[in-house]
């Protein structure tokens, strides 16, 4: 498993759970893929314990932090390689950019993600 499938199941749950447990008979005539249900990912975080003293909403250390996923740079190494940047040294522009990809990424996976994380 990645480290965007981490970040995601921290913040969604483990879908691949949810579908296993809920798969239907074959014989059904139910449509091949179930519908995403959708996350307010900024009230889901802000909910969660320790996010009052962390800047998740802007870095991505402190995001990984919040999800209890190893932030070093080897793992965002790893997330900007996932998300498309092959040549991560971990600048503060790289983070920033990396922030904004994984948010992007969500909100592509059903997350409701606010317009200030996504432009």
């Amino acid at each position: 498993m990645g480290i965007f499938s981490s970040i995601k199941n921290a913040i969604f749950g483990d879908k691949e759970e949810e579908t296993k447990s809920a798969a239907a008979p074959a014989a059904t005539t139910a449509p091949a893929a179930a519908p995403v249900s959708t996350v307010d990912v900024a009230a889901k975080l802000d909910s969660m314990p320790g996010a009052d003293s962390l800047n998740w909403r802007t870095s991505i250390v402190d995001l990984m932090k919040l999800l209890g996923i190893d932030s070093s740079f080897a793992n965002r190494k790893e997330l900007a390689g996932e998300l498309g940047d092959t040549n991560y040294s971990g600048t503060a522009e790289e983070n920033l950019w990396l922030h904004k990809k994984t948010m992007q990424q969500i909100a592509k996976n059903g997350g409701t993600v606010p317009a200030e994380f996504l432009d």
